[in-house]
């Protein structure tokens, strides 16, 4: 069997390793975002707060009563989404007929494992049936493969369907499964491809958010795009945390406790 060329292999090892950041990649003027400012108009009444939540039911065993029951506290407290699973956007979509507040749904959700072809495909399929926000995971295996073209591509693939059918694209991190270099080099990725907000994670990995992690996300981003952070954020502690952290968006299924904490009947 013949020997790899000295060409062949370092391609090889290119594919297979996450090619450092050097300083210069970052030293563009991205903008400036003032998280302490956004938090303190944010965290003034309930209602504000209210408005950057994404009111979240994606457990595998929801039923309709539970979806019901989300989409009713959603236009009671006015959330910014109700947030389920593809299964059920239908029916959140008829349940908030009428009342100005959109529907999000998961894509590619919660591996990032799809091929782009059904990304783009369920990403189409959901728009079509009233979807106004995706929320989608980046391909979390070919980021650590160093396949950074296949990481923009799929964000690029479900921008495109979302931007074109005037719906936003939140993009899943999965920080808690990233190294430092890999969330720098795939939130850069995801602003490239077309994402509305940079995301943390999908709440089924070994953690979720952490201030840590929002304020990188928001470093990179600058004012580009926005921030969501999920997974774990159950109290108005948590939220004020990541808020003041850079988060512009908060994903949580215990929304009406949080704005109750801060006087929501």
């Amino acid at each position: 069997m013949r020997a790899k060329s000295r060409k062949a292999a370092e391609d090889e090892s290119r594919m297979t390793t996450i090619a450092p950041i050097n300083p210069t990649e970052l030293e563009f003027d991205n903008g400036t975002f003032d998280a302490a400012q956004f938090a303190a108009e944010t965290l003034q009444n309930w209602q504000s707060l209210a408005a950057v939540i994404d009111h979240t039911l994606l457990k595998p065993d929801a039923t309709r009563a539970q979806v019901e029951n989300l989409c009713d506290e959603t236009v009671r407290y006015r959330f910014a989404c109700a947030m389920v699973n593809p299964s059920w956007a239908s029916t959140a979509v008829s349940l908030l007929a009428g009342t100005g507040i959109p529907v999000g749904v998961v894509i590619g959700f919660p591996l990032g494992a799809s091929l782009v072809s059904t990304l783009r495909q369920e990403a189409s399929a959901l728009v079509k049936l009233g979807a106004k926000e995706l929320d989608m995971v980046i391909p979390i295996g070919q980021l650590k493969s160093g396949n950074h073209h296949a990481v923009e591509h799929a964000v690029r693939a479900a921008a495109n369907v979302a931007h074109h059918n005037g719906a936003l694209l939140k993009v899943i991190l999965e920080t808690a499964l990233l190294s430092v270099e890999e969330k720098l080099r795939a939130s850069e990725l995801a602003i490239q491809g077309g994402a509305d907000f940079l995301k943390t994670s999908t709440g089924f990995a070994s953690g979720g958010a952490t201030a840590a992690d929002v304020a990188l996300l928001r470093g990179v981003a600058g004012a580009r795009c926005g921030v969501k952070a999920s997974g774990g954020i159950r109290t108005l502690a948590d939220t004020r945390t990541m808020l003041e952290a850079g988060a512009t968006r908060i994903g949580a299924s215990a929304s009406v406790a949080i704005v109750r904490e801060l006087g929501a009947d």
